[in-house]
């Protein structure tokens, strides 16, 4: 019996007739626009955020998860709403600090084969369940005015590197990105310069002013504000 993996790739190679082709794709492509659509509408009436990324791994007795609380609460304090990927761990946490410093709590929650569930500390009526990754991640950038990353896995990354890309390639302005832990975060740093930058320049000394790594929950807030103390919030797109 074939794995799903392996049903998947034998389901690729095989060929489709143009009907095949044309109803399954257009069809995908209803879904697709439904997904901008639907985040559009509801994303547009929330007011300037803050996105937050981090492992759904991540535990509440874990430090990084305590932080992650405390940078929800802080955002709301200054006015941000808190926006997250819906799930347990950091997100949790990061949600969890929005609603208690009573500021907006939103989730955009992926549908995945074995999981993940929303959080309960996102409000009711911001929650978004998406199919696709690309849509997701659009809504975090367009509709976010900084991005605070906690450690996390392979998705943490993505999510940070296509940010970093974005602006370096001038897609969208330059909004704060702020990496916190410093100890975490600095084998990554230290890659980046040693063979990206400095053995292979494939990258530029200025790349590295696209981000700031931080220890703190405030220090994380205060970058984000100091940001904002010289450009008028907008969205990015």
């Amino acid at each position: 019996m074939m794995s799903k993996d392996e049903t998947k790739i034998r389901r690729a190679f095989k060929e489709k007739n143009w009907n095949a082709i044309k109803t399954s794709d257009s069809w995908q492509i209803f879904k697709i626009m439904s997904e901008f659509v639907e985040g559009f509408e509801k994303m547009s009436k929330i007011g300037p955020c803050v996105s937050v990324f981090g492992s759904a791994r991540t535990k509440s007795d874990n430090k990084y998860y305590q932080q992650a609380d405390e940078i929800g609460y802080l955002l709301t304090q200054k006015g941000y709403g808190v926006i997250t990927g819906g799930g347990p761990g950091i997100m949790e946490a990061a949600n969890k600090g929005a609603m208690r410093g009573d500021g907006k709590s939103v989730g955009l929650n992926i549908e995945l084969p074995f999981e993940q569930s929303h959080n309960e500390f996102i409000d009711n009526d911001k929650i978004l369940n998406f199919d696709y990754f690309f849509v997701r991640k659009v809504m975090f950038v367009k509709y976010a005015q900084g991005f605070i990353v906690l450690p996390g896995g392979v998705g943490t990354l993505d999510e940070l590197f296509e940010a970093i890309t974005l602006i370096q390639t001038g897609k969208i302005g330059k909004f704060p990105i702020v990496l916190v832990g410093k100890s975490y975060w600095k084998g990554l740093i230290g890659w980046i310069k040693a063979t990206m930058l400095a053995e292979e320049k494939n990258i530029s000394p200025e790349d590295f002013d696209l981000f700031n790594i931080v220890e703190t929950p405030e220090e994380a807030v205060e970058i984000i504000e100091e940001f904002y103390r010289k450009y008028t919030l907008k969205p990015n797109f």
